[in-house]
C-alpha cells in the first residue's frame, strides 16, 4: 500500500513539477529584467522540444537584430545560460549587446521530456523514448529548433554558441548534414567535446573500458534516464549522500551512478554543484561518449558488428568527418578541463578549414566554468560578443575582443606537432592507464549490481 501511495505521489509530482520548472525560467528571466518567450517545436521523430527566447535586452529596443542560438551541455538545459544573473550570464549579455537570443533544449531534459506518442515514464515505453544519443540531438533537435527560429524571425543565418555537448552536436550536425553550414554565420564552441585521443580523466577512461557492459546492465535494471525529471525537481540530498547518488532517482542504485561516472561529470568537488540541479538526459548519451573515450575516436554509436552492418553498412561505426564543416568556428578551451584535452582541440581545429582556437586566460578555469564562473564574462563572453558585433558590423568600442589571444591554426599541414608536447608521426602514445584496483572495483560493482537485480526480481 505504501508503494502504491508513493507512486501516486510521484505521478502527481511529475505532472506538477514540469509546469513549475517551465514557469520558473520564465519568471527568472522576467525578474532579471528581460523579456521572455517560450516556443515549442516537434522533431521529425516525434520529440516535443521547448525553446526559450530573449528577443531583446534591457534597453527595450525591439527592432530587427541578429539571431544567436545557444545549446547546453550534457545533463543541462537553457537555465545554464542565465543562472549567473543579469550582469554575468551569457544569454543576458548577448541580449543587452543587441542580439535576439534563442536557447535550445535537447530531448530528454526537463524542458523537452515529451513525445507525441511515447511516455517517458511508461514501464516499457521509456526504453524507446530514451533510445537516443547526442547524434539524434544533433541531426534532429538542433536543426529543427534552428530552422524554427530562422523562419520565425525572418533571418537567413544565425550565430551558434554551444557548451560541452552543445559543441559536440554542432560538430556532428556539420559532419552528417553539412548543408547547415549555409545557415550558420559563425560558431563559438565552449569546451566543445569531440576528439578523444588524449582524454584527460583516468577514472572515467577506466570506466569507459566497460561501457557496453555497464549500459547493458543498467538497462536490465530499468535504468535508461539520468536524473528523472520529477525527482530532480523535488530532491535535496540527504545527509551522507551527494547529488550524484541520485542519478537514477533511486538511492539503492547509487553504486550504478558511481560506475557510470556521474560524480566526475558533475564535478562535485567544485562550487558549481552547490546550487545546481542537473537536468535529465538519456543514459545512452553518456554511453556514446564512453565508447568514444574507450576507442579514442569521434564516431557514431557502436551497436556491435552485426547491427553496425545493418545500420551503417560497415562493421565499425563511421567517423564523424568534421572537415565538412566550413562555418567560421572559434573553439574556446582551458588547460584544466578534465573532459577535453588541449591537443584534441588543436587537432579538431586543424581538421576544420575555417577554425581558430582560443585558450582561456586563467589556468584554473574548468570545463563547467564557461557557464558557471563569475569571471566567464571577462574571460570568454566579452570576446564572443565583440567577435559577433564585428561580424555584423556594429562593433561596440567598449568591448575588447582580445584578438591577440586567438591562435589561427595552419591547415596546410597535418597537426603532427602540437604545442609543447611533441607528437610526431609514428610515435606510440601510451593508453590511459587503468589500475588493477580500479578493474577489480569495477568487476565488484558489476557483480554487486547483478546480485541487486536478482534480489529485486525475487521480491
Amino acid at each position: 500500500m505504501r508503494k502504491v501511495l508513493l507512486c501516486v505521489v510521484c505521478v502527481l509530482a511529475l505532472a506538477d513539477t514540469r509546469s513549475v520548472r517551465q514557469s520558473s525560467i520564465v519568471q527568472k528571466i522576467t525578474s532579471d529584467g528581460f523579456p521572455s518567450e517560450v516556443h515549442r517545436v516537434t522533431t521529425i521523430d516525434g520529440y516535443n522540444l521547448e525553446i526559450h527566447r530573449i528577443p531583446y535586452g534591457r534597453s527595450g529596443s525591439t527592432g530587427p537584430r541578429p539571431l544567436v542560438f545557444l545549446m547546453h551541455g550534457l545533463m543541462a538545459d537553457s537555465m545554464s545560460f542565465i543562472m549567473l544573473g543579469p550582469e554575468l550570464s551569457v544569454a543576458y549579455n548577448l541580449a543587452d549587446a543587441g542580439f535576439d537570443v534563442w536557447m535550445g533544449n535537447a530531448r530528454g531534459n526537463s524542458f523537452s521530456r515529451s513525445h507525441v506518442s511515447l511516455n517517458p515514464d511508461g514501464f516499457t515505453q521509456k526504453y524507446s523514448f530514451f533510445d537516443f544519443t547526442f547524434e539524434e540531438i544533433a541531426i534532429h533537435d538542433v536543426p529543427t529548433m534552428m530552422d524554427y527560429a530562422l523562419e520565425y524571425t525572418g533571418n537567413e543565418k544565425l550565430h551558434y554558441i554551444g557548451h560541452s555537448q552543445g559543441g559536440t552536436v554542432f560538430l556532428v550536425l556539420g559532419s552528417i548534414r553539412p548543408e547547415y553550414n549555409a545557415k550558420i554565420a559563425s560558431a563559438h564552441l565552449l569546451a566543445g567535446v569531440g576528439y578523444m585521443d588524449y582524454f584527460p580523466n583516468e577514472e572515467l577512461a577506466t570506466a569507459a573500458a566497460n561501457v557496453d557492459t555497464i549500459y547493458s546492465l543498467a538497462r536490465l535494471m530499468g535504468i535508461v534516464e539520468l536524473f528523472p525529471d520529477f525527482l530532480a525537481d523535488l530532491m535535496s540530498p540527504q545527509q551522507g549522500y551527494t547529488m550524484a547518488d541520485y542519478c537514477t532517482g533511486d538511492l539503492h542504485q547509487r553504486h550504478m551512478c558511481e560506475l557510470i561516472g556521474v560524480r566526475h561529470l558533475l564535478r562535485e568537488n567544485s562550487s558549481f554543484i552547490d546550487d545546481y540541479v542537473p537536468s535529465g538526459a538519456s543514459l545512452k548519451q553518456a554511453a556514446h561518449y564512453g565508447q568514444n573515450i574507450r576507442d579514442k575516436s569521434f564516431r557514431r554509436y557502436h551497436f556491435g558488428r552485426s547491427s553496425n552492418l545493418q545500420t551503417y553498412g560497415l562493421e565499425e561505426p563511421p567517423i564523424y568527418n568534421i572537415s565538412l564543416i566550413t562555418t567560421d568556428v572559434t573553439m574556446h578551451y582551458t588547460v584544466s578541463d578534465i573532459l577535453l584535452d588541449e591537443r584534441d582541440v588543436l587537432a579538431m581545429a586543424a581538421d576544420m578549414p575555417n577554425t581558430r582556437v582560443r585558450k582561456v586566460a586563467r589556468e584554473t578555469f574548468l570545463h563547467e566554468d564557461f557557464v558557471a564562473a563569475t569571471d566567464a564574462k571577462e574571460l570568454v563572453t566579452d570576446y564572443i560578443i565583440g567577435a559577433l558585433l564585428s561580424a555584423v558590423d556594429i562593433a561596440d568600442d567598449n568591448i575588447d575582443i582580445g584578438i591577440d589571444d586567438v591562435i589561427v591554426v595552419d591547415h596546410t599541414t597535418a597537426p603532427d606537432i602540437i604545442i609543447d608536447d611533441v607528437i610526431t608521426e609514428g610515435t606510440t602514445v601510451t593508453p590511459v592507464p587503468g589500475s588493477a584496483a580500479s578493474a577489480v572495483l569495477n568487476m565488484y560493482l558489476v557483480l554487486f549490481s547483478l546480485v541487486f537485480l536478482l534480489k529485486r526480481i525475487l521480491e
